[in-house]
């Protein structure tokens, strides 16, 4: 495996007798859009300020490239940063904001307007130049704060909850324009954020963070399918948590069972709403498959899909997210593949 763009390794951080991180360890691999997931509270900023040298760890260390990083004040890091409020100076233009930080290097002027005018047309926003922050809209003002880091050609730009300020159908358009930019640029992305619809948009990996801890590091795709703790299931996405017993590699959680590879003991399953198949009683049952009857109790609707809360035969209540108008009758059978369900790890 080639060796990682930037490794934390067994970062730790206190704040008088509240631990905000716990031996944290993470590889970031070069070119990679990575977002740190968690709730408020969860560590996600101080381990991103720590990155930049904002804050300093009480134990373990940072490397880049093979180099240690975490002894380096954070001007000498080739680590820029957006922060959530953009920080844009108010009395200076676009062009003055984006070329900043190359003045106070004393680059020459020939190449400030070259590289400026550059990474000003990579974020289209070379016609407001001129133009002062005032002026500019929220989507504009986030464009001119990735242009001022982008301009100093970083080895990692860390992102801090840099959508959050803007309206939701903004917001979603902002997030492809980022993830385009990073896939142009090549630099690799440290995204903070507590959305997780936005994380599963834009990034390669998530590394769910709780209480100062990593729960999981993998794709969307992983994460989303196969969490590995109770908490990852509930806090991606919606799921259906079914405590069942499990006895001779069979698992039974109230009047359905279904086999299972795992020991026996109480473990508690994952099971997404939309793996809940919606059929006709009459229709033979797929080989393995578990049936279910049920009555719909509950209806949201949600545009092109609805999420019912069905109460089935021995009290268990599911989650079924179906296509809109697929209910006829409060009277339903459903249907469930085996392998849908998802053994977790517990934890308080």
């Amino acid at each position: 495996m080639p060796s990682p763009l930037l490794a934390v390794k067994r970062v730790s951080k206190r704040f008088g007798a509240t631990q905000v991180l716990d031996n944290v360890t993470l590889d970031i691999a070069e070119s990679e859009f990575l977002t740190i997931l968690g709730e408020s509270g969860s560590g996600k900023t101080t381990l991103l300020r720590i990155i930049a040298g904002f804050e300093q760890a009480m134990s373990g260390e940072i490397w880049m490239r093979g180099q240690r990083l975490d002894t380096l004040p954070s001007n000498k890091r080739n680590v820029y940063t957006v922060f959530q409020s953009y920080a844009l100076f108010p009395h200076l233009s676009v062009f003055e904001n984006v070329a900043y930080g190359l003045r106070a290097k004393k680059v020459r002027g020939g190449e400030i307007s070259e590289r400026v005018g550059a990474v000003l047309a990579q974020v289209r926003m070379t016609d407001y130049a001129q133009r002062r922050p005032a002026q500019l809209s929220g989507g504009q003002q986030q464009r001119v704060a990735l242009a001022r880091a982008l301009v100093n050609r970083p080895d990692l730009l860390l992102l801090d909850e840099p959508l959050s300020a803007l309206d939701a159908s903004l917001r979603v358009h902002m997030q492809g324009e980022l993830h385009a930019l990073q896939r142009e640029t090549g630099i690799t992305f440290v995204f903070v954020t507590h959305d997780q619809e936005e994380a599963m948009a834009l990034s390669d990996r998530i590394a769910v963070l709780r209480g100062g801890r990593i729960e999981q590091l993998d794709t969307p795709r992983t994460l989303y399918n196969q969490p590995r703790s109770c908490y990852v299931a509930s806090f991606i996405g919606k799921t259906n948590l079914l405590r069942a017993q499990v006895r001779n590699g069979i698992a039974r959680a109230g009047n359905f069972c279904w086999p299972v590879a795992i020991p026996d003991g109480e473990v508690l399953f994952s099971l997404r709403p939309e793996n809940i198949k919606l059929v006709s009683a009459a229709e033979i049952p797929r080989e393995g498959a578990i049936r279910l009857k049920g009555t719909v109790r509950r209806s949201v609707f949600s545009g092109a899909s609805e999420m019912l809360e069905v109460e089935c035969d021995g009290g268990i209540v599911l989650k079924v997210r179906v296509a809109t108008s697929a209910i006829t009758s409060p009277e339903v059978s459903l249907e469930i593949s085996p392998e849908y369900m998802i053994p977790l790890v517990e934890k308080e």
